[in-house]
């Protein structure tokens, strides 16, 4: 189920209705909310569910197996069995067939098989969201950030929650599972920046993406050497803004809809094409993915303690992960490890300190937006094949085949002017939609859904990030 759908326009407004008419009856309304997000789930495939709740439910068991544990080194038992689990799922779901093709192709460079056979597997769905969700759980009530929930429903709902369970933003327990404990307010919630923030996502999605990736993403890297340098370059361009808009929007729409129903999310993106370093970029890109990889990676590794080459292994580490994390594929390994090699000379000549002044800050953000763009390719490449098409046409001189068009030009003005508005449009938009009466807000916002769907093309292209 789509967010930019009839289908999810009329299962959000009977999970609204219902889930503030039980707004006195916590425990129902708790478990109304998670059969909608199984629901949600079960839409694309009904299999899917099995596994989301046999992921939940073995992680509820094991932090409650580390919260009655006396003694640490049994705790870490408990949470050792946890990682494998989480680990294990996401290894075979996502990672199987990419590890049995690498070995039956080392195999037969070395003349020793003639290749094992390999299994069909269906990629569930936001495995790679939910898994690290259930991860981040019983590591915190490992540390004692968090206490374990005795309701198993809680965890349940925290894992499975529908707004963010296929696309992120990744949401702490310590941030959601505090906010089941008390009733929200109706006359507290922000519904004027709720809606904005949904105009904002659907608009980003249905119009700046989608026509990006249908006139000019889709087109040049399907066969990158039949187009100029110039539509290459305009290519690379246009997928960076794309993958903004894609992704940006789903986390302003389940931010949305979340605060709609009483809950806040975190942010995930902060204009990241602003970025004066990698390592700002890292902290405005898919923000909740960058911070757990800090939390529960990083820091672990040993962070910055260490100083020199161990600091230097596991930025480099963490960032080849973070690519791993993405996809099965050696495009996203090299994806993580260029964004990795770029963090460790940033860190090694000192640059994030260097260069600070207005004409030192604008050549900084030129150099990394350049950068990000040209990994953008490998993420974006289909195969390694296809990526080494794409780099060697800029040596070649070919005819243009009218890709660049001045709407899609200004598809990506609009995608670059949006990281030099005002941080806080969104919010002084909703302020400003929140005092104009409560009939005239609904007009509007209908309204804005009809324009909308006239400008958008046609058909409903799944989010970029529903792979991962």
């Amino acid at each position: 189920m789509l967010f930019p759908t009839i289908e999810f326009a009329i299962f959000f407004f009977i999970i609204f209705t219902f889930s503030w008419m039980l707004i006195r009856f916590p425990e129902q309304r708790k478990w109304s909310l998670l059969l909608a997000s199984y629901f949600f789930y079960g839409f694309w495939d009904w299999r899917f569910t099995i596994l989301l709740f046999t992921c939940s439910g073995f992680n509820y068991i094991m932090a409650l197996g580390i919260s009655n544990a006396k003694y640490r080194k049994h705790k870490k038992v408990w949470l050792i069995t946890a990682v494998i689990m989480d680990l294990g799922i996401l290894f075979f779901f996502k990672y199987y067939g990419f590890f049995m093709n690498s070995v039956n192709n080392i195999s037969l460079m070395l003349g020793l098989s003639e290749g094992l056979p390999i299994l069909s597997v269906v990629l569930p769905v936001g495995i790679s969201f939910f898994t690290f969700q259930a991860m981040s759980y019983v590591i915190d009530v490992y540390r004692g950030e968090i206490h374990a929930r005795e309701s198993l429903g809680d965890v349940l709902l925290y894992i499975s929650f529908f707004p963010q369970l296929v696309a992120g933003p990744i949401v702490r327990a310590s941030v959601f599972l505090p906010q089941l404990d008390t009733n929200p307010a109706e006359d507290q919630i922000p519904a004027g920046t709720a809606f904005v923030r949904i105009i904002a996502g659907l608009f980003k999605k249905t119009v700046i993406a989608n026509y990006l990736a249908v006139l000019l993403v889709d087109p040049v890297f399907l066969d990158p050497a039949s187009y100029s340098p110039l539509e290459l370059v305009l290519g690379a361009y246009g997928y960076a803004f794309q993958i903004f808009c894609d992704f940006s929007a789903y986390s302003d729409i389940a931010i949305g809809i979340a605060t709609l129903l009483g809950y806040k999310f975190p942010e995930n993106f902060n204009q990241p094409y602003r970025a004066t370093s990698f390592q700002d970029f890292w902290r405005r890109w898919h923000i909740s993915l960058s911070s757990w990889l800090r939390d529960y990676l990083y820091i672990p590794l040993g962070g910055s303690k260490s100083g020199g080459f161990k600091t230097y292994r596991n930025l480099f580490i963490t960032m080849l992960l973070g690519g791993l994390w993405h996809g099965a594929a050696w495009n996203f390994i090299i994806w993580g490890g260029l964004h990795g090699t770029a963090l460790v000379i940033e860190r090694k000549l000192g640059l994030v300190k260097k260069m600070n002044g207005f004409a030192g800050k604008l050549l900084k953000r030129v150099i990394v937006f350049q950068v990000v763009c040209v990994c953008w390719i490998f993420f974006r490449a289909s195969d390694l094949r296809v990526a080494g098409e794409f780099f060697m046409g800029f040596t070649h001189n070919r005819e243009f085949q009218g890709v660049i068009t001045p709407f899609t030009v200004l598809l990506l003005l609009i995608g670059l002017i949006m990281h030099f508005t005002p941080s806080g449009i969104k919010g002084s938009l909703g302020r400003g939609t929140a005092r104009l009466p409560a009939l005239l807000q609904g007009t509007l916002f209908g309204g804005f859904l009809l324009i909308l769907h006239i400008l958008s093309p046609q058909g409903v292209a799944p989010f970029i990030y529903f792979q991962f």
